[in-house]
């Protein structure tokens, strides 16, 4: 398999970006050509990157999943305390679970391409959630024995909450629940 140069994936990256935040705006459906002006690329290119909407779709999913699990190591080693990096970190979960909900109908399809997204999820996801909290618990940050499963679990419930409803703000909601990890006050 040849390497991709530098600026073939950056330019790549900058189209699953632009792909990413269009399908939460508008959904999987929007037409090629906006997410082509977001990224400020031709339709052409999206295209020869990805034959199908269905090639889009699971790239932007895997494209978050890595970005979001690549992101946690780099949170604890650069944030203040495990539990700011935990906080961090959770946050772009929330902004992935964002952009997995923009995308839920085609996932739940019988498309094949959509089969292995899952089991990347979590093969990727939860080590670095673990870590992050047990990191934190470490410090004496959090209640000790809250598992990676149950909390990103716990935010992705908060993250479809909303349905759509502009008095519902789940990152608040999200918010309570980190907060809510600390240990009682004595």
């Amino acid at each position: 398999m040849v390497e991709k140069r530098a600026d073939a994936r950056r330019n790549q990256e900058t189209l699953l970006d632009a792909a990413a935040a269009a399908f939460i705006e508008s959904g999987v459906n929007v037409p090629v050509r906006d997410i082509a002006t977001r990224a400020g690329v031709g339709v052409g290119t999206i295209y020869r990157h990805f034959p199908t909407r269905s090639d889009l779709i699971v790239a932007v999913y895997h494209h978050q999943i890595e970005a979001c699990a690549d992101a946690g190591p780099e949170l604890l080693a650069t944030s203040a305390t495990p539990h700011l990096a935990l906080a961090a970190w959770i946050d772009l979960f929330v902004d992935f679970l964002v952009t997995k909900h923009g995308l839920a109908e085609a996932l739940h399809s019988d498309d094949a391409a959509f089969e292995r997204l899952h089991g990347l999820f979590l093969e990727r996801l939860l080590p670095v959630c673990a870590r992050l909290l047990e990191a934190a618990a470490g410090a004496g940050e959090i209640r000790p024995g809250v598992g990676a499963l149950e909390l990103m679990r716990g935010v992705g419930n908060l993250c479809i909450g909303d349905r759509g409803d502009p008095r519902y703000d789940a990152r608040r909601m999200v918010g309570f629940l980190i907060e809510g990890l600390r240990p009682p006050r004595r």
